[in-house]
């Protein structure tokens, strides 16, 4: 099972960022400050790019003759996993990025980079997450006689912990990043019926959206690092293409995860009107960001990149959702 590091870049996830010491703090929290300090850093509320997804694949992957109360427990499972791969994932990025995060203004504020956690404790953190996610993927095996989410479980966890590498060695990076969140439906499709990959076309469809969707507002959300990627040598689309550049990226990007949509639309006939309408939305909604982009500049990232990327989501899942249900 998996979820993204999202976004999954986060308020505080900064594109460019890199591995150094950290500002000293002569008293390091005690454990549960420390958690209680990282979780406010990565910001658990914005697992809401990705979840949807995850909810959708599942309940899509669910089989038509299968136990609601069998389904109900593999969903919690899901749930619970995509927290915690997540959790992982987004230490991974601030414990590699700390250096970088300390000298950019715009992240010096992070947890590890402003020495409110240590590097150890961090570290605890990401381990003792990735466990849990390694035991709560057993769960499936156990309970649901799956044993390809905990197979599969070492492997999800370092393809979405490789994205806070990228930046250093390649401006693909944001493909990365879509490619972490596109785990996430797949995974949970796994989890609720292996043969459902094979049998479901919309799952791929759905995936290739969010990949492409996910890249696109990640373009756009490194635009406020251009200059600190370009003087420190870290690599994206922004620091390689330019402003312009960067801007024109993510309208072709955000126009290949509208076509994938339809694709998905097309290729699930349990999907009808109302996942239809919010296919509709959803174009109205891109061409909004880039429309509030293009007038407000980075005035109106919150807004574009938080608030209509996060109805994006929560509206497809919800509407998938129903459409597969009744």
């Amino acid at each position: 099972m998996s979820a993204t590091p999202t976004a999954e870049k986060t308020p505080d996830s900064a594109h460019g960022n890199a591995p150094q010491s950290t500002h000293s703090d002569p008293q390091r929290p005690g454990a549960w400050n420390a958690l209680g300090h990282a979780l406010a850093d990565i910001k658990l509320a914005h697992s809401v790019f990705a979840l949807p997804f995850a909810i959708l694949a599942a309940v899509a992957a669910r089989p038509v003759d299968g136990a609601w109360s069998r389904f109900a427990g593999q969903l919690v499972v899901v749930v619970v996993c995509m927290v915690l791969a997540r959790t992982w994932a987004m230490m991974i990025n601030r414990l590699v990025d700390r250096a970088f995060d300390a000298r950019n203004a715009r992240t010096a504020r992070r947890a590890l980079a402003a020495g409110r956690i240590s590097p150890s404790q961090g570290w605890a953190i990401a381990l003792v997450c990735a466990a849990m996610f390694v035991g709560a993927a057993a769960m499936f095996w156990v309970f649901f006689d799956n044993r390809w989410p905990v197979m599969l479980s070492a492997p999800v966890l370092a393809w979405i912990a490789f994205y806070s590498f990228t930046k250093r060695f390649t401006w693909l990076c944001h493909v990365f990043l879509g490619g972490a969140l596109a785990a996430s439906p797949l995974a949970a499709a796994i989890a609720v019926d292996p043969s459902s990959l094979s049998r479901l076309p919309v799952l791929w469809y759905l995936a290739g959206m969010v990949v492409l969707w996910v890249a696109g507002f990640d373009v756009i959300y490194a635009i406020q690092d251009l200059e600190f990627d370009q003087r420190e040598g870290l690599s994206s689309i922004p620091a390689r293409l330019g402003l312009r550049g960067a801007m024109w990226t993510s309208r072709v990007l955000h126009s290949g995860a509208f076509a994938m949509l339809l694709q998905a639309w097309r290729a699930e006939p349990r999907f009808g009107p109302i996942f239809g309408a919010a296919v509709g939305l959803v174009a109205a909604l891109l061409v909004m960001e880039h429309v509030v982009l293009a007038r407000r500049g980075n005035a109106g990232l919150d807004m574009a990149f938080f608030t209509l990327n996060g109805i994006v989501s929560c509206a497809l899942g919800a509407a998938g959702c129903v459409d597969l249900l009744v």
